[in-house]
């Protein structure tokens, strides 16, 4: 199926009973969110909200709710897209020998750009940022968030779509400092594009010039989250995906994607900055405000009737978690075949992606060696951490499987292979000071903090154990301890005051276990935390908590621990200590009085009666 706009696609899941239309008005601050997460949890259908409180416009959430919704959205086009990804190619490169690869020529000649198309909607009128559905989605939140955006930036050194960029960034609209109406925030995080061709335009003292489009062909959102092959611009990536070519012009010199529902032009000065945040995140938690750059309003455009198109972010699984799964069921075994000897990779959404990734790998370096020890795995982890968005993991967990078959989407069976196998004298490989996802307050400040590296292979060692051995239940200084999985205990402690207080915690639990080593031989994993009950409650509770909460080289301890020429281990059970700490963000918690007021929608005769 071919869309021409956003609206075509709506119609469309509508048609397919893949939609739910909310007519009575609808308070952007709050309620809209609100409303989009009991729907999303639910399960439920893309939502239109027709009123929009303060807005002429309408607004659409949930779009990719489910890998099955999105997979209908791109019915007619996954399977060929999936063979360019496949096939390394650029789909202009196919259009060179389109009878080499016929079956996806079509494909490629979709990948071509339309410059200057004849029907530009979107041009259709000029308006003002407050003139948009201004959607506050979290109560802490510094004002209203583009959460859909396809932000635009050219380089400089080589103007022109062809070597764009083309990434989801998101765009705080008004709140903190910024003018109404002519300023607006620009986040982005490390290891993005568009921070690339700031850089340049800076250096050459030189206007940026960005360019936000929102809704337009649903390809288009999806394009701008690939992690796609070198030389493979997301705009060619969007025609190949939505089966039309990508149609752009320029007004006063930015780019204009025509096909958008609205469009947002402005210019990013060298060195200047505001405040941006807070912002509920992915990951679970407010993002701070931090200083980020401040894009200057040129112009705003709109088609005639346009929808605002947007998501919810918040503690994993949300609508993201959807996007994610799409990249995989497109881009297939593309990252294991640039990584040698990498043959299964998966960042945990429930952890929140980057704080937890999964890796199976081979490990044929020593074959001749009765021992089996990682050595292989070790040079396929440090590749996956010089690999794009992969560079980004702050805990890589890493095996290899001679009988094939692990899978790393098994979360509780990975981690029960592991911890029978990994050996805590051996297998841990830190890395100290260095760069960190943006969004975790984990580290020692913005962007900042540790990685490990946990490595293991070769036979169990280890049989893990459910019942509590004698010298835990009789440990003191502790609230509360609870079993995760097997192998794996929470202990709830006192609140964390300082890594200095820690220090003397850890050891208090030291002391009373480092002569108890061959006893806790079946828990090689000892979790602290705020709340052990929890954590316990659910396996997504303990992932979430213990890799969100913790930074590797502040907050990893073990019983009878040792370094030994600067390598660190330890004896008897890891311990991390996933208590809150003050740096950390605050979680996000919905607000009571908007839950109250939704209400209205979800009971009986309301427009959401059946997911209520």
């Amino acid at each position: 199926m071919s869309y021409s706009s956003l609206e075509a696609c709506l119609l469309d899941l509508e048609k397919n009973g893949m939609l739910v239309r909310i007519t009575d008005e609808v308070d952007p601050y709050l309620e809209m969110a609100a409303i989009h997460l009991r729907v999303h949890e639910a399960g439920g259908p893309a939502i239109l909200f027709e009123k929009v409180k303060g807005s002429k416009f309408r607004a659409a959430s949930n779009i990719f709710g489910t890998l099955e919704r999105s997979k209908f959205i791109f019915r007619d086009s996954l399977q060929q897209v999936q063979k360019l990804i496949a096939l390394k190619q650029n789909p202009l490169s196919v259009l060179k020998n389109p009878f080499k690869n016929i079956d996806v020529a079509q494909s490629a000649l979709y990948a071509l750009p339309l410059k200057n198309p004849l029907q530009k909607p979107v041009l259709y009128e000029e308006i003002k940022i407050s003139d948009l559905p201004l959607i506050t989605h979290w109560k802490k939140d510094g004002g209203a968030f583009v959460t859909l955006p396809q932000v635009y930036s050219e380089d400089i050194e080589q103007p022109g779509i062809m070597h764009a960029n083309l990434g989801m960034y998101r765009i705080q609209l008004n709140g903190n400092d910024y003018e109404k109406d002519s300023e607006i925030g620009l986040h982005y995080q490390l290891h993005r594009g568009i921070g690339v061709h700031q850089t340049k335009a800076d250096a050459a003292n030189k206007p940026f010039k960005v360019s936000c489009f929102v809704g337009g062909p649903p390809a288009h959102s999806v394009a701008a989250v690939m992690p796609l092959p070198e030389g493979l611009s997301e705009m060619t990536f969007a025609g190949a995906l939505g089966k039309r070519r990508f149609h752009y012009t320029y007004e006063d010199g930015f780019c204009i994607s025509t096909d958008a529902d609205f469009v947002i032009t402005g210019t990013v000065e060298k060195g200047q900055t505001k405040t941006e945040g807070p912002f509920g995140d992915h990951l679970g938690y407010y993002s701070l405000q931090h200083p980020f750059p401040i894009m200057k309003v040129h112009k705003v455009y709109a088609r005639k009737n346009a929808i605002w198109a947007f998501t919810v972010v918040g503690r994993p699984p949300q609508e993201d978690t959807s996007f994610g799964q799409l990249i995989h069921e497109i881009t297939g075994n593309a990252i294991q075949h640039e990584i040698p000897g990498l043959k299964q990779v998966h960042a945990v959404d429930a952890a929140g992606v980057h704080p937890l990734l999964l890796a199976i790998g081979s490990e044929r370096y020593t074959p001749y060696e009765k021992t089996k020890q990682p050595s292989e795995l070790l040079t396929i982890a440090n590749r996956v951490l010089g690999t794009g968005q992969l560079s980004l993991a702050k805990y890589v967990w890493i095996t290899a499987d001679d009988t094939e078959q692990l899978s790393t989407h098994d979360i509780p069976d990975f981690f029960q292979f592991m911890l029978e196998r990994i050996n805590w004298q051996r297998d841990l490989h830190f890395y100290t000071q260095t760069s960190i996802d943006t969004l975790d307050y984990s580290g020692d400040g913005l962007n900042t903090g540790s990685k490990l590296v946990l490595a293991a292979y070769g036979n169990p060692i280890r049989k893990l154990s459910t019942e509590l051995p004698e010298c835990l239940q009789q440990l003191k200084g502790i609230q509360h301890i609870k079993y995760c999985m097997p192998g794996v205990v929470a202990i709830q402690m006192n609140p964390f005051q300082s890594y200095e207080q820690a220090a003397i915690d850890m050891e208090f639990i030291n002391a009373q276990l480092q002569n108890k080593v061959d006893e806790l031989q079946s828990i090689p994993l000892i979790v602290m935390c705020d709340d052990a009950e929890f954590l316990a409650a659910k396996f997504n509770n303990f992932i979430w908590t213990t890799f969100t909460r913790s930074n590797p080289a502040k907050d990893i301890y073990g019983i009878d621990s040792f370094t030994k020429f600067k390598h660190w281990g330890c004896n008897g059970p890891l311990i991390i200590d996933a208590r809150s700490k003050p740096h950390h963000a605050p979680v996000l918690e919905k607000d009571v009085q908007t839950e109250l007021n939704i209400d209205r929608f979800f009971k009986k005769g309301g427009a959401l009666e059946k997911f209520g």
